[in-house]
């Protein structure tokens, strides 16, 4: 069990954890014995320590409803406009931590819990990951509500409630295994079903023109169920929500057909329907385009308008009746964000809804639906943007297929009178792709029905208007925009970092948590001896648990003292494991040679998950794995070097390997990360970073000076002349000795002595298939991994250089992205003030009468 804090402790905890008070305590303690008595039906006898965790997340929760009740009447009494954002992942991870951290209830909580004799961590421990996504854009979205909350915005957050999320990973013999991610197997105590909210969504069917316009119909129908989750703002008593949508039969499906074989085949095919909301695709920047996806992508687009548009009529405070009933107005009071092109369907699902039932002329319906949209680019990697076959639309939404043919002639009419005679370009911006299976093309679409379209980082917004966009780019140069990516300070600092967010915390105050651009003042005191020594004693203490961790799950001893060299994110070609691959054998094979030279000790740690269907990534895994197998069981090494693939990277591993990281690997190719995030919680939480120019790192560069990270290797315009020339990856290979002996050992079956030619595969892509260019940067990277031993040997300047980077972070709070967003995309201005609490009991009387729980 926890001991419990000092006095001297506890005061120093006050600040970012919450007061302890006695009343908060004992009420806490109350309110826990009621849930685990009535909601659990348990006695202390019996109970479990998930009971225990269900019971501490109930009286958790039970802070949250009078506010988030309040948060919506107070939407309702001031008719701001509403931000919609739009995602088909929400990669949330777990939520009482932070709901305690929000709601400043974490020092009573762990009162509470020691009082009753339970420790804290280990009901914690004991809540399942929400993976309902697959790496950053999920994770994004996540990082976005946390901050639309704190900052005031009226958001919602709408996706899909997948019953299985992201796939658990298990290493067998060095290979990934998938197992299926049973999130809700124990039940979900954070979400509020609404099915009084549930609206239906059609599929197939045909069209037909009549005297009163177009009609869908002989559709197939599916229910989607709405399920709310919370989402509270930091400490200004505002609680937004995150509506995701399940798939449900309706009673009478399939019965009033007689060809399904009877009543029974019937209630069996309901899990036909039901199926849409099933399981998360598992794959991160690539695309496949199956059916069961389209339906998803459709899915949470249709019930998502629907309940915009209620919402939007319904509008006024204690009315269930429409009042707003001209939706010329939507644009003034609706903003929707699509994350990337997977709700792009809501570009032409709302012009159906308008023209069609609404009964507005194309042209009022288009100016709506270009000025409430706005596009998210995340990638600018050929096979992650999405192409859907024109047949598959044809059958499944034939409606949405005719309206985005009308969207495509209005907009080549368009570029036709721009550009006049050029054929060529005509066919590069059209919706559709022609050729032997004619195919959609969702970016394009999204383009065009959007007012505002951004990506995530600098670099990646300009090579989106030089490459990929570069003709919409010249056509509406207005639209494009850029927004660089954030992360809340709350999770990835002040919960999962809680020494360091202290330590920061007694030099600058706590406001810097809702304002990251104070940290700016800890160059105060780069040179204070004092705090150089709390910063690596932080580190120390983080390093110390994981390493406990390590042991204890992984049954691995490493060196807590060794510098902790982690590359933990999707495997996937681009993110260049392998270059990291080729550093670990380099490094070994020096060792070897000189054994008794003085090494910095180094612990290497790689994970993260490869898609089921990727044959290269699970190559890779294997490799790693085998690596390490042969590096740790060799007695010349030692201590100097281990490499460690940690199983099953997620939300909740993340947040307890960042904070104990020496150094973050963000070594993409040039010009292909988007803007990765990862890199900036390893910044935050007293990281160094070796990584290229690409995505967020030129920023991070920039803020923190180049000279405080390890940047090496080729810029986007040496890849683009190296593309001109020709990689040669041969001439590498034959010009660089220790390039050439790592290659060969991989090849000959140094790491796979049972199957020599087990790693074939990989040895073929790197010497003769390899677009991303693992060989150009090897020779830059491995001189750069020196510069990082040789500065590691001194603890004090590397510290310097850790709240250097530490200082330089204020940009990469989520509260920046957002409040840009808000600004200059939805036309909303963020605040950072307080809902006064109310009395509840009345409001929530008030509330249940009036039917405005939404």
């Amino acid at each position: 069990m926890a001991k419990p804090l000092t006095d001297q402790e506890k005061r120093k905890q006050i600040s970012v954890r919450g007061l302890a008070g006695l009343e908060n305590v004992a009420d806490l303690k109350t309110n826990f014995n009621r849930h685990l008595h009535f909601t659990l039906v348990k006695d202390r006898n019996v109970a479990t320590k998930r009971d225990y965790y269900f019971a501490l997340a109930n009286t958790v929760r039970d802070h949250l409803v009078g506010r988030w009740i309040r948060t919506q009447q107070h939407y309702y009494e001031k008719d701001p406009k509403r931000v919609y954002y739009l995602s088909l992942e929400f990669y949330m991870g777990r939520t009482l931590q932070n709901t305690m951290v929000n709601l400043a209830l974490e020092n009573a909580c762990d009162e509470a819990t020691y009082q009753l004799g339970l420790d804290m961590e280990e009901l914690q421990d004991m809540e399942e990951d929400a993976g309902l996504g697959n790496g950053g854009l999920g994770r994004l979205a996540a990082c976005f509500l946390d901050s639309m909350a704190s900052l005031g915005l009226a958001a919602y957050g709408y996706g899909i409630r997948y019953e299985f999320g992201i796939f658990n990973q298990k290493i067998v013999s060095g290979w990934q295994v998938e197992e299926a991610d049973d999130w809700l197997r124990y039940g979900n105590p954070w979400e509020k079903a609404r099915p009084e909210y549930m609206r239906p969504v059609h599929f197939y069917g045909r069209v037909e023109y009549t005297d009163e316009g177009v009609k869908w119909v002989d559709t197939q129908v599916v229910l989607a169920l709405p399920y709310d989750t919370p989402v509270p703002g930091y400490r200004n008593n505002i609680v937004n929500t995150m509506r995701l949508w399940s798939a449900k039969a309706p009673c009478d499906f399939n019965l009033k057909d007689f060809n399904v074989g009877g009543y029974i085949q019937a209630v069996l095919d309901r899990n036909l329907a039901e199926n849409i909301s099933r399981v998360l695709y598992p794959n991160d920047n690539f695309f496949e385009g199956k059916e069961l996806r389209l339906k998803q992508e459709y899915f949470v687009v249709a019930a998502t308008l629907q309940d915009i548009i209620r919402r939007f009529k319904a509008s006024k405070f204690g009315s269930t009746d429409f009042v707003r009933l001209d939706l010329s107005t939507l644009p003034d009071k609706v903003a929707i964000q699509l994350n990337d092109t997977h709700p792009a369907l809501a570009i032409p699902e709302l012009m159906r809804i308008l023209v069609d039932t609404e009964k507005l002329s194309w042209e009022k319906a288009w100016d709506i639906v270009v000025r409430t949209c706005a596009y998210t680019n995340h990638t600018v990697l050929p096979e992650a943007l999405e192409r859907w076959p024109i047949d598959l639309f044809k059958t499944l939404l034939p409606r949405h297929l005719d309206i985005i043919y009308e969207i495509n002639r209005r907009h080549l009419e368009r570029i036709s009178k721009l550009y006049p005679g050029d054929n060529d370009r005509l066919r590069r911006m059209s919706l559709i792709e022609e050729g032997d299976a004619k195919k959609i093309n969702m970016a394009h679409l999204c383009i065009v029905g959007s007012h505002a379209v951004n990506g995530v980082a600098r670099i990646h917004s300009e090579i989106i208007k030089k490459t990929v966009f570069k003709d919409f780019y010249e056509a509406d140069p207005q639209k494009f925009q850029n927004k660089t990516n954030g992360i809340t300070p709350r999770r990835w600092l002040v919960m999962c970092n809680p020494g360091l967010a202290e330590a920061i915390a007694e030099r600058i105050g706590e406001d810097y948590i809702c304002d990251l651009d104070q940290l700016k003042g800890l160059l105060n005191f780069v040179d204070d001896d004092v705090f150089i020594r709390d910063v690596a004693k932080v580190k120390q203490e983080n390093k110390m648990k994981f390493a406990a961790y390590l042991e204890e799950h992984y049954k691995v001893k490493i060196n807590p003292s060794s510098l902790f060299d982690v590359q933990v994110k999707r495997i996937h070609e681009y993110k260049r494991q392998l270059l990291n691959c080729l550093h670990i054998i380099t490094l070994y094979n020096r060792i070897k040679k000189e054994p008794k030279k003085s090494w910095t000790p180094r612990t290497i740690m790689i994970g993260g998950k490869a898609a089921p269907g990727y044959h290269t990534a699970k190559m890779i895994i294997k490799l790693i794995t085998s690596i390490g197998d042969v590096v740790n069981n060799d007695p010349v090494v030692g201590d100097n070097l281990k490499v460690i693939f940690l199983e099953n990277y997620r939300v909740t591993l993340a947040e307890k390997v960042i904070p104990a990281a020496d150094l973050s690997e963000q070594i993409s190719t040039a010009g292909t990360e988007a803007s990765g995030t990862g890199n900036m919680k390893f910044m935050l939480n007293g990281a160094l970073t070796i990584g290229t120019m690409d995505g967020a790192n030129v920023e991070m560069a920039e803020e923190a000076g180049e000279e405080n990270l390890f940047i090496f290797g080729m810029r986007v315009e040496d890849v683009e002349a190296l593309d001109k020339k020709g990689y040669d990856a041969l001439s590498y290979y034959n010009r660089i000795p220790e390039l050439k002996e790592a290659m060969d050992q991989i090849s000959g079956g140094s790491f796979s002595p049972n199957q020599p030619d087990l790693f074939k595969d990989l040895v073929n892509l790197l010497m003769h298939h390899d677009r991303f260019k693992v060989f150009a940067d090897y020779e830059d990277y491995i001189s750069c991994q020196e510069k990082v031993n040789a500065l590691y040997k001194n603890p004090k300047e590397w510290t310097k250089k850790v709240i250097r980077n530490i200082a330089g972070c204020g940009k990469f709070s989520s509260d920046r992205t957002i409040s840009q967003y808000a600004k200059e995309i939805w036309g909303v201005e963020p605040s950072l003030e307080k809902i006064t609490k109310v009395r509840f009991t009345f409001l929530i009387m008030e509330f249940f009468f009036s039917g405005k729980l939404c």
